[in-house]
């Protein structure tokens, strides 16, 4: 062989390590999940590979409801998520100074904890009885009948709070890359405050705030146990359904095409995303 020719084949060969990971944990993963959803049978018969398209269609006609109550739900908690976490972004990169990296900690230590133990406590802190409506109760503030579980406020409270981090770094990063020497050119310039902010440092930020909402809204749409734990039955999710379906009643088909459905739509998101703003800055940011 040339060494022309074992030079080309360098990139290949570099990258030949990434490829057969994405092969066996990625590919051939959602390769069997595709053939287990065009099976027909039960679980004491045994299933049958009958490539039963149609049952695409019935999981989207079936549980439209849940799919679009997931995505709304994951857009509410990204929403606010990225209201929330801007400004505490932003604080922290202009004016921490010396104790950014000491903020970060102390805003992300409460996360080192168990996600199951962080729900459960939001599940004590909204039951009727619990530190916070039975106060506002006694006080009279709010009715006494006023119930804040099983209902779809409860969880999306749940959703943003565990989306928090998820948004705080990429924005922080974004924040954190901006020249001073821009925004004091703007200044220079005499813009206004509020005109620096909506000119220079939001545009420069984009990078993370799209960075964090897809971070956030794929974790989100997916959730179940948010759902499982602070809903109701009238908060169901799509993640809900599919653990119902695999778990409880051994459906594996139709939980697996769920799986895919929701799988598919969230890669066009990304693709949508890495089309509209470039692959290289999502890489960055989640990176």
């Amino acid at each position: 062989m040339s060494p022309r020719r074992r030079t080309g084949l360098v990139p290949y060969l570099l990258s030949l390590p990434a490829a057969v990971w994405l092969g066996a944990f990625f590919v051939l993963p959602l390769l069997t999940i595709l053939g287990v959803s065009l099976m027909t049978g039960n679980s004491i018969d045994g299933w049958t590979l009958t490539w039963n398209f149609s049952i695409f269609g019935d999981a989207i006609s079936t549980y439209s409801t849940q799919f679009g109550r997931s995505f709304l739900y994951g857009g509410i908690s990204t929403a606010v998520a990225l209201v929330t976490m801007y400004p505490v972004a932003y604080w922290i990169a202009f004016h921490g100074g010396r104790f950014k990296s000491v903020l970060l900690f102390l805003l992300l230590l409460p996360f080192f904890v168990s996600f199951v133990i962080r729900i459960l406590a939001w599940q004590f802190i909204l039951a009727d009885d619990g530190i916070i409506l039975s106060a506002l109760k006694d006080i009279g503030l709010v009715p006494a009948d006023t119930h804040v579980l099983s209902t779809p406020f409860a969880v999306v409270a749940g959703l943003t709070y565990d989306a928090l981090p998820f948004m705080l770094l990429p924005l922080y990063v974004a924040l954190q890359r901006i020249d001073p020497a821009h925004v004091e050119a703007a200044a220079d310039l005499y813009a206004t405050g509020a005109a620096r902010f909506r000119t220079v440092i939001l545009p420069l930020s984009a990078p993370g705030i799209y960075a964090g909402i897809v971070l956030v809204a794929i974790t989100n749409i997916g959730d179940y146990l948010s759902a499982s734990i602070l809903g109701g039955p009238s908060t169901t999710m799509i993640g809900n359904i599919i653990q119902t379906q695999y778990v409880n009643n051994a459906d594996y088909p139709i939980a697996s095409a769920l799986a895919l459905i929701l799988m598919v739509t969230l890669m066009l998101a990304m693709a949508v995303y890495a089309r509209v703003f470039g692959t290289r800055t999502l890489q960055e940011h989640i990176g």
